[in-house]
């Protein structure tokens, strides 16, 4: 019998991370689980906990700690807190870590988990929106593998040939659109945060649901993608396919268009990382294509999804820019959700702290650079926010 992966989640209480136990529960034979980590929610955690049996849980939240402690007396599970416990479960040597920590706040343990981890399976696109540069020289320096999880980037993956870039025309990043794919500018303005959360075809968090409806989502998976396979920004596409059925596509000089296909479903790349460099089964949905007769194609309205179009300026011009878009737009998401902006004005936003970034004097000379900077602009922007909202809202 193989030996068990040992495996350590970074966000196991969010929809990757209990994808991903979905997916270990089923295959008890086959994997371990070193490390569960969370942000606040106690309850998840402990019942993942009392279930998987980790050597350590983590949790943001130094408040909830009691709660662990106390439910979990009697065993011999490692309990942490603070800002910095997610960095500590990212301690512990594993076979795969699963980084799917929401946003800016996975950089640090995704960074630690790379020292101690042989596998990288990342499905945060902030860890290299934001340090892309940075994360892969670590990468190459501790000799782990990055594995993309996110259902577009693994797509690539599956039929890109890393070792001949000569040969290959460009990668297309499929989208679905969002909620209000058909929705005009107008229609926009009175968007509630309820219907942004709703999307058509994935499950998915809050703030990846408001960033997939803003087409803020498929921006930094441009960025993400761009250091991934080492393309330049034009050289990657996106194209609008509602079915969300082909999850992405290569292609050749000889014409050739390759393309991985599935159900819209995370347990199918998430499986794909756990097995890697095999295959295994899931509890996943699997895509019956006789289902699928008509699938759509068409290139996104930048003037409708505008930020698709300020990456490209965001990638080429480099530096801070990036970590200002990405912090820009998780101040935004946040604020539109506790009902104090409006959905069109995270866009807004975030053109106006790139408009403005040169005003910002940090400069990116070394990793830790990127934290001070980082709070800098999220303490800019909430001030733009107050100083600017209105009843006409922040435009």
């Amino acid at each position: 019998m193989a030996e068990k992966k040992k495996i350590t989640i970074l966000g196991s209480t969010g929809s990757i991370g209990k994808n991903t136990l979905d997916i270990i529960a089923a295959n008890p034979d086959k994997f371990d689980i070193v490390a569960l980590s969370a942000g606040s929610n106690v309850n998840l955690l402990l019942e993942q906990a009392k279930l998987f049996k980790p050597k350590l849980i983590a949790i943001a939240n130094s408040g909830k700690s009691k709660i662990l402690k106390d439910a979990l007396k009697n065993t011999k599970i490692e309990i942490v807190s603070g800002n910095m416990a997610a960095v500590e479960a990212a301690s512990l040597h594993t076979d795969v870590t699963i980084s799917a920590i929401v946003g800016f706040a996975g950089l640090k343990p995704t960074m630690r988990a790379i020292e101690n981890s042989k596998i990288i399976a990342l499905a945060n696109k902030e860890c290299l929106v934001c340090a892309g540069s940075y994360m892969m020289n670590k990468i190459k320096q501790f000799k782990a593998e990055l594995l993309p999880l996110d259902s577009e980037h693994n797509a690539i993956f599956q039929v890109f040939d890393s070792s001949k870039l000569e040969n290959i025309v460009r990668i297309i990043l499929t989208a679905s659109g969002g909620p209000f794919l058909k929705k005009t500018r107008d229609e926009l303005k009175n968007i509630t945060p309820k219907q942004a959360i709703t999307h058509p075809n994935w499950s998915m968090g809050a703030k990846i649901s408001v960033d997939s409806a803003t087409m803020m989502n498929k921006a930094l998976e441009i960025i993400e993608a761009h250091h991934l396979f080492n393309m330049s920004s034009d050289k990657i596409d996106v194209l609008i396919h509602p079915q969300s059925t082909i999850h992405s596509m290569v292609e050749y000089i000889d014409g050739s268009l390759l393309a991985q296909l599935g159900a819209p479903d995370m347990r199918t790349p998430i499986a794909y990382t756990l097995a890697w460099p095999n295959r295994m089964n899931t509890t996943g949905s699997k895509l019956d294509i006789s289902n699928y007769m008509n699938l759509e194609f068409y290139p996104p309205n930048t003037k409708r999804f505008p930020l698709l179009k300020l990456v490209r300026e965001v990638i080429d011009e480099g530096k801070i820019l990036p970590v200002v878009f990405n912090a820009a737009g998780e101040v935004a998401v946040y604020e539109f959700l506790q009902g104090n902006i409006s959905f069109l004005d995270i866009e807004n936003i975030i053109f106006d702290m790139v408009e403005h970034a040169s005003n910002i004097k940090f400069k990116v000379n070394e990793f830790e650079d990127i934290f001070p900077i980082d709070e800098e602009i999220r303490i800019i922007t909430l001030e733009k926010i107050k100083k600017h909202a209105t009843n006409i809202g922040y435009s």
